[in-house]
């Protein structure tokens, strides 16, 4: 039979694997290692998403140029598929990165691009790290594409190789990424899995790190919201479906509420089908909508108040004048006092991290 959770129970589970409760993570390393991926979505109309996930469990220790320092000399945190993720995950990811590309389009486009491939290789190896505008295209076939990446070989081949594991994001700035060859930048003695091995480890640690998830859901293109058949089968009251519970999550039901300001991006919220069933809440990142459309702004931050999310934050940060200007702060419901000073204070704390001066109103 499987196990019978309340939605509270569920949502618990939730937040206290996100490590979003009032015992926080001590340091960077543990907290992508609790989270196995944290978004490196670059928007920043308030902070990069890999920042404002950091600083939502950290707090304000956490500083941008730690992170940076543990990926650009420490290396003990690496980029793959947009996603930052610990060093110590990359043997999870070498069988995948062996099957790449999946696309029958990209397989070709590869092939007949050898020679190509090898000469971004060898001009990394003698000069890199490199960024795309530093490569010349010696494409053979030119990359073919509706979007944007149209005839932009470069850049094209290195995300394919990046996804292969033959070259790694050696750094990132406000410019963008410098690549790299692999062996630059990854360990030399990575412990070779089997690939049903791996994915089955990689499934427990997604597990591990959602608390509860679907079997199957939603496809993803790099990394998946489902699980498989790993973890406690469960079902959850009012939801349709069977779930599954890490085993390590049950039997400890104690949360220590605190407020939170999550990224968009943030993988609490990601999954937009799960954080309606499990917390009733309705998100949509309006950022790809038109001004006049938007209920909530253009990159509003849910607010998670304990088990629950009870509203949306619409500010800006403006660096230039040193004001982090809130527009509005959307209640799902009237606030009570408890939470509407627990949401003040969060703010106060972003602004303070930011070091910006928090100012109400305006456009």
């Amino acid at each position: 039979m499987p196990l019978r959770l309340s939605r509270e129970q569920a949502r618990r589970i939730a937040v206290r694997a996100q490590l979003l409760t009032a015992q926080r993570p001590s340091g960077i390393v543990e907290t992508v290692d609790g989270l196995t991926v944290v978004s490196i979505e670059p928007t920043a109309a308030i902070a990069p998403s890999a920042d404002l996930i950091l600083w939502s469990r950290l707090g304000w220790p956490y500083q941008p140029a730690d992170l940076q320092r543990l990926v650009e000399q420490d290396r003990a945190i690496f980029e793959w598929g947009g996603f930052y993720r610990t060093m110590a995950d990359l043997p999870l990811l070498l069988p995948e990165m062996r099957q790449r590309p999946h696309s029958a389009q990209a397989r070709e486009w590869l092939a007949a691009n050898d020679r190509f491939r090898r000469d971004v290789l060898t001009r990394l190896r003698a000069e890199g790290p490199l960024r795309p505008t530093d490569i010349p295209d010696t494409a053979q076939v030119s990359w073919s594409s509706s979007g944007w990446t149209n005839n932009r070989n470069t850049l094209q081949l290195l995300e394919m190789l990046v996804l292969r594991g033959e070259v790694a994001v050696s750094a990132r700035d406000a410019a963008g990424r410098l690549f790299d060859v692999a062996e630059r930048v990854y360990p030399a003695d990575v412990e070779e899995l089997a690939p049903d091995d791996a994915a089955r480890e990689r499934a427990e640690r997604r597990l591990a790190a959602l608390g509860i998830a679907r079997v199957r859901t939603v496809a993803q293109p790099i990394e998946p919201i489902d699980v498989g058949e790993i973890g406690e089968e469960a079902v959850v009251e009012g939801v349709d479906g069977i779930w599954r519970v890490d085993p390590a999550a049950l039997g400890d039901d104690d949360v220590r509420p605190r407020t939170a300001l999550l990224s968009p991006f943030d993988r609490l919220v990601f999954d937009r089908r799960r954080l309606e069933e499990l917390f009733g809440y309705e998100y949509l990142l309006e950022m790809y909508k038109p001004a006049a459309k938007r209920r909530w702004g253009y990159f509003a931050l849910p607010i998670l108040h304990g088990d629950r999310f009870i509203g949306k934050l619409d500010a800006k940060a403006d660096r230039k004048a040193g004001v982090l200007h809130v527009f509005a702060v959307h209640e799902d419901e009237p606030f009570t006092e408890d939470q509407e000073a627990a949401v003040t204070r969060e703010i106060d704390e972003l602004g303070r991290w930011l070091g910006l001066e928090v100012r109400q109103g305006g456009r």
